[in-house]
């Protein structure tokens, strides 16, 4: 019996092992020489963006992991804290009607609004949905008729007037101020194909024991810990405030020291925030950094004329952050104005006579013709002077194909601006916002990922950029009569209006451009225009890396341009520190700097119902009075320990269970085969 079972015994071992050990490693150990090499084959790593939770005083917004044991689930449950995954099989956007469980679904941008309609109309379909994946294509924006995940109406509650129901941006779909229980990933184009081809191969292993799964790393601590709003958060230290810092400067610089009575400003402003299904892809080239850019490049104009210290009104600049969030810059800084704080010191709340602020000017450009639309609040002396001059700077730029209209009357008002926290502040101050679009956005992409360098016109930034330079001499001089010769005299640099294009609107050359890096040693290539979050206790002085590259660099820029020439260089640079009316500029690049002499400040940009007390950020009760702190969300980020996604095979259960049961069998037949030549052996000694 003995030579007849062991050769069988040891033939099915051989088999099993033979069967399966090719299979896991795939002819790959050639190749393998240490254990990352092992893991290099084995997982491949996914990059993309994501989106990621916030929170207001209501709850959640955005995106999360959410964690439901199930054996019907692909979920993987780690003990180390922060590393909770999800593990789903990858499949095509096409197959999701065939959905049994729950997947990472793969889809093309241009079917991403129906997945989402979907997902929210149909919860049965929502609690299969494990992740989506996002596809990237460079050429997609040709193929949609526009895609905006913000609202219909922006931030309508806080609009200084009570048609909340006005579609400023018609093509809007407030998918971004949803909650997903799922993580979601915007891919690169590398990964897309990566991607694509693990979907490929699970197609064709319907029936085979292995599938491709995707594994996401998004845990948010808010949804651990079970925070699920802004006042639960902060109190839990989960979450962080959204905020930063935003810049203003003036032109010339501000004398603090004189005690002479204080010039009425002229306020010119812009923002240098957007928003974003995904957190990191938040560019806003249209809405709003095209307006930033012409303001800069505006500021830039004016630098060059001499003689502006003798004008009737000061210019003051501002570029705010947060606009996206609640209007954090402009309300913050209204504030600090009211408390006369050491931010804002040399300006005077009272002192400011008109708001000239630029909005979405990259569109303005039709069949060679330059338009804008300028859209006034309050009926005031003011406002004439404005429109005024705006008349006036397009006359004398007739040989540009300049043309700027008032915008419609049918209007209900000003569009989301920052002008809507000034007027709805005090009423008393009037102003005008200057667009591209007269009723509603031509951006099709607003708060959109695609609102990049391609969906902006130079030519239309230059345009915004010289009409808001000379209507700002005008009003600053307070003259009717101002000399054409002068008006001639102030030009806009268009290569610096491209460079500027160049470095905030594209990955190449980015932030790595001559420009950013003569002023400042950014954080990475690529910029964004994500707001972020407020670290530490909000400073007019504040710790440079607690400030986002695009501010810094804002402010390094700004400093420098409405500085007045000294007579001499200190060698030293700032080390020895600067004098009182002195900032210094690019430390960061030599690490020593220049003191010059400027009026260019940071101001901090949170919400107004925050205050920050040893080190813990509060809550405060809404002040009743206030129609601005009563509908303040109070906007929050969740922390996470780290964000990520990896793709590679699994094994399907039932083969698990085959290894498993063969592998039992196997040691029992074993045993049995041991025990039996053993008895066999003992015997035949015996025998001897």
């Amino acid at each position: 019996m003995a030579p007849a079972f062991l050769p069988l015994f040891y033939f099915l071992l051989f088999f099993f092992f033979a069967f399966h050990l090719p299979l896991c490693f795939s002819g790959e150990s050639s190749a393998m020489e240490s254990v990352p090499d092992l893991q290099n084959t084995m997982y491949k790593v996914i990059d993309g963006d994501p989106c990621v939770r916030l929170l207001n005083l209501s709850g959640p917004i955005g995106c999360a992991s959410q964690f439901k044991p199930n054996t019907q689930f692909h979920v993987c449950v780690f003990l180390d804290p922060g590393r909770d995954k999800v593990l789903a099989p990858i499949i095509g956007f096409e197959n999701v009607d065939g959905m049994s469980e729950s997947s990472a679904i793969l889809v093309s941008f241009e079917d991403f609004p129906s997945l989402f309609n979907r997902i929210s109309d149909d919860l049965s379909f929502a609690s299969k949905v494990a992740g989506v994946l996002v596809k990237s294509r460079t050429d997609v924006q040709n193929n949609l008729k526009g895609f905006s995940p913000d609202q219909k109406f922006p931030q309508a509650q806080f609009a200084p007037y009570h048609n909340f129901s006005y579609e400023w941006n018609p093509i809007g779909s407030g998918i971004m101020w949803k909650y997903y229980n799922f993580p979601v990933f915007l891919l690169t184009e590398s990964a897309t194909a990566t991607i694509e081809e693990f979907v490929i191969r699970n197609e064709n292993k319907k029936r085979a024991y292995t599938s491709n799964v995707a594994e996401f790393d998004l845990v948010m601590q808010t949804t651990k810990s079970g925070t699920h709003d802004s006042k639960s958060c902060l109190k839990e230290a989960t979450c962080l405030p959204l905020g930063g810092y935003s810049v203003w400067s003036s032109l010339p610089p501000i004398n603090v020291s004189s005690s002479k009575q204080s010039k009425p400003i002229i306020l010119a402003v812009a923002s240098m925030d957007s928003a974003s299904f995904f957190r990191d892809k938040s560019l806003g080239a249209d809405s709003p950094i095209s307006g930033l850019i012409a303001l800069l490049a505006a500021v830039d104009a004016l630098s060059h004329v001499h003689g502006l210290g003798d004008l009737s009104k000061q210019l003051v600049f501002a570029v705010f952050t947060g606009e996206a969030w609640g209007y954090l810059g402009s309300r913050r800084f209204l504030v600090e104005l009211e408390i006369n704080s050491d931010a804002v010191h040399g300006l005077n709340h009272s002192s400011i006579e008109t708001v000239v602020e630029l909005g979405s000017v990259g569109k303005g450009y039709n069949e060679g013709v330059k338009n804008f639309f300028a859209h006034k609040e309050g009926g005031s002396a003011a406002t004439d002077m404005t429109m005024t001059a705006l008349k006036r700077a397009q006359e004398s730029l007739l040989s540009a194909n300049i043309k700027v209209a008032s915008a419609s009357a049918s209007n209900p008002g000003i569009p989301p601006s920052s002008l809507m926290t000034f007027s709805k502040e005090n009423s008393a101050i009037s102003g005008v916002v200057l667009e591209d679009f007269d009723s509603v956005f031509v951006n099709k992409f607003y708060h959109s990922h695609l609102d990049d360098l391609s969906n902006v016109n130079s030519s239309a930034v230059v345009a915004a950029a010289s009409l808001v330079a000379r209507t700002l001499y005008i009003l600053a001089s307070d003259s009717k009569d101002v000399e054409d010769s002068v008006l001639a005299s102030i030009n806009v640099n268009v290569s610096l209006v491209k460079q500027l294009m160049g470095c905030l609107l594209a990955c190449d050359p980015g932030l790595s451009c001559e420009l950013v890096n003569k002023y400042i040693s950014p954080t990475s290539t690529c910029p964004s225009h994500y707001v972020g979050v407020i670290v530490d206790e909000p400073s007019s002085t504040p710790y440079p890396g607690y400030i986002n590259d695009v501010p810094r660099f804002v402010w390094n820029f700004l400093a420098d341009i409405t500085s007045i020439p000294r007579e001499y260089i200190n060698s030293s640079g700032c080390q020895q520190g600067c004098s009182r009316d002195e900032v210094c500029i690019k430390a960061e690049t030599d690490g020593k700097g220049v003191c010059i002499l400027s009026t260019t400040r940071y101001v901090p940009a949170y919400s107004t119902r925050l205050k920050y007390e040893s080190g813990v950020w509060n809550v405060l009760p809404s002040n009743s009075s206030d129609i601005m702190e009563i509908v303040d969300p109070v906007w929050t980020e969740s922390n996470w320990n780290s964000i990520g996604m990896r793709v590679y095979t699994v094994q399907n259960a039932a083969y698990d269970r085959i290894v498993l049961f063969g592998g039992i069998a196997l040691t029992i037949l074993s045993y049995l085969g041991v025990a039996f030549s053993r008895a066999l052996i003992t015997k035949a000694m015996k025998r001897d």
